[in-house]
């Protein structure tokens, strides 16, 4: 089975919502989203439940727990072998149906125009 490409979406203004999310994880939060990211690459569409789970409208989310508080990644399949990671909540009982519609519209905006809407990491050459 091929790996599937993970791509961190651009926003209109620049931001790279999910990578703004992790930064403000403590460490540990961090390091296990990087282990279920990895685990998408690694299995795509054949992640399931509990590490993944269809929510609807083509978002899934990625599960995340620890001491207690879940912790979700929204993302959307584009084509058989690109998984876009979306934005990242804290959720309570169910993922509100707002996030969901803020990953559709993310969603949209990439179909329409992938390039505009993919996250390149920029190296400076100075570091």
């Amino acid at each position: 089975m091929p790996l599937t490409k993970i791509i961190f979406y651009l926003d209109d203004d620049g931001t790279v919502p999910v990578l703004e999310w992790l930064r403000d994880l403590p460490p540990k939060v961090q390091d296990k989203c990087v282990v279920k990211i990895e685990r998408l690459a690694s299995l795509g569409h054949e992640l399931r439940r509990p590490e993944a789970d269809y929510l609807r409208d083509k978002i899934y989310e990625l599960r995340i727990g620890r001491q207690g508080i879940n912790y979700r990644i929204l993302y959307f399949f584009y084509g058989n072998s690109v998984a876009i990671l979306s934005h990242g909540i804290v959720k309570e009982k169910a993922v509100p149906i707002g996030e969901i519609e803020r990953a559709i519209a993310f969603k949209n905006k990439f179909e329409q125009n992938p390039e505009a809407h993919t996250y390149q990491r920029r190296i400076n050459n100075d570091t």
